[in-house]
């Protein structure tokens, strides 16, 4: 688990997951395949995805789990604000509903910790939730692990009514990067993260009309 991380709204970032595709256009310069295509190519590619295409086994930022990373969480006894997977997606088609499970029993043993789970998949995270809270022994999401998704323009808007209808304690919103005008519906809506595109190469936000 990484202690220090220059995302501002979070203190570490944990990824027993990495890897993930493109669904919309706010991945179109996605800050994690790149890091996955230069620094962490051999380091990625060394380990076998979850889907062990020929494709996939070429591909750093194919779908890969790491095991051995989930009780990371359990060892750091400092309260932090944790990120699940910025290098990943954990309700990605290609990770298996056991492991997801594992990550959320994790994430409900360390509850000194807060977990900021953000997905472009929400409607994925309320079939899961619908089908495991029981067998987690938690009828909503509890306050300390936060689910949000992204929604970068209007587009994708729709994700925020997938999202309200997980039971969560905690839900929030990645408008970032902001590459079109939004109107949304806040209402059960708990946090807002509002910025613009980062990297080399980056579409600007227009603050017209903010």
């Amino acid at each position: 688990m990484a202690g220090k991380t220059g995302i501002e709204w979070t203190d570490s970032t944990w990824n027993p997951v990495t890897g993930c595709t493109k669904v919309s256009a706010g991945c179109d310069n996605c800050y994690a395949a790149t890091l996955a295509n230069r620094l962490l190519r051999s380091h990625y590619t060394a380990r076998l995805p979850v889907i062990p295409s020929e494709q996939n086994i070429a591909d750093p930022f194919a779908v890969r789990l790491w095991p051995e990373r989930l009780c990371e969480p359990l060892e750091d006894q400092t309260p932090r604000m944790i990120f699940v997977n910025s290098m990943s997606d954990l309700f990605h088609a290609d990770v298996p509903d056991d492991y997801i499970r594992q990550v959320f029993e994790v994430m409900l043993r360390a509850n000194w910790h807060t977990f900021q789970v953000l997905t472009k998949r929400p409607a994925r995270a309320l079939r899961f939730w619908r089908r495991y809270a029981n067998s987690l022994n938690a009828d909503i999401v509890p306050k300390h692990i936060w689910i949000g998704t992204s929604v970068e323009d209007q587009r994708v808007v729709y994700r925020v009514a997938q999202l309200v209808q997980v039971p969560a304690a905690t839900r929030f919103l990645s408008c970032e990067p902001l590459i079109g005008p939004l109107s949304l519906n806040l209402n059960g809506i708990h946090w807002v993260i509002v910025g613009g595109e980062s990297g080399p190469v980056r579409r600007p936000m227009q603050l017209a009309g903010c």
